[in-house]
């Protein structure tokens, strides 16, 4: 009597199991943006209304969408080059956020004095909007791209800042009584104990600053700049093309869940897996 071998049915099990979490995956975000593109479609029926349907979008909006890398000169630009023109921004602005803000949230954990001294200023800046901030940018620099990139990094250090101090805050205190049993020095105890566990909480910071960022960067271009996704916005708006504003919206939002998730995938390689 000729029996199957219990390997491949466990082999054909897990294939099928991976195919479910696949489809599962797939089918549901596909089931939430169909709802999304029904409920706008049925709002541009509406006889009050200026909004395009979808189909509309796409057909007004067509040769940008398959051509975005087009570089007439001047003004005259794919969404590629937009989109590309706000990321330098960004990572300027987030890099030195970055830079300023992890130290910070270091000092002000380990030494009272200057926490008791720039915790007030930070809740006093850290609820104010990007928007505010612009003209005090231009004042400080004269010039549109220093003042989108200090109101980029004036947005994104607060997280950073408050994480790095939760995170050093959070150290459990076993790590502290080892390293004391270790007799590490200061910078021992910093790079070896205090570091790797303040990681997850400071990547958190740095996932929100990044969105953030991205937020701020639009808001600075639209009144400051004359290129990015916030200069399109504006001159879109100037133009009374909805169905350009809708594509730039569609372009930002996709944008800001690739820096998200690539954020994500850093700090999954980066901070201690339990």
């Amino acid at each position: 009597m000729v029996t199957s071998s219990p390997r491949p049915l466990a082999q054909n099990q897990k294939i099928k199991q991976l195919l479910l979490r696949i489809s599962q995956r797939i089918f549901a975000p596909i089931c939430g943006i169909t709802i999304i593109l029904i409920l706008w479609h049925l709002m541009s029926l509406t006889p009050d209304t200026s909004l395009p349907s979808p189909f509309e979008v796409v057909s007004n909006t067509w040769e940008l969408i398959i051509n975005p890398f087009f570089n007439k000169g001047g003004l005259n630009k794919g969404l590629f080059w937009l989109i590309l023109a706000s990321l330098k921004r960004v990572i300027f602005g987030y890099l030195i956020a970055v830079l300023i803000g992890i130290p910070i949230g270091f000092l002000i954990s380990l030494n009272k004095f200057l926490r008791d001294a720039i915790d007030p200023i930070i809740q006093i800046l850290r609820p104010v909007a990007p928007l505010a901030w612009l003209p005090l940018a231009q004042a400080i620099f004269l010039k549109p791209n220093p003042s989108a990139i200090f109101v980029i990094t004036i947005t994104a250090i607060w997280p950073i800042i408050i994480n790095t101090a939760l995170g050093v805050k959070m150290v459990p205190k076993d790590y502290t009584n080892v390293s004391k049993i270790l007799e590490l020095s200061f910078f021992e105890n910093f790079y070896k104990v205090l570091i790797p566990a303040t990681l997850p909480y400071i990547f958190t910071g740095l996932r929100i600053a990044i969105g953030l960022s991205w937020l701020a960067v639009v808001a600075a271009e639209m009144l400051l700049s004359d290129d990015g996704l916030g200069f399109f916005i504006v001159n879109a708006y100037n133009n009374s093309n909805i169905s350009e504003i809708i594509l730039a919206i569609i372009y930002l939002g996709f944008v800001g869940l690739i820096l998200d998730k690539i954020m994500s995938y850093i700090a999954f390689k980066v901070t201690p897996q339990e």
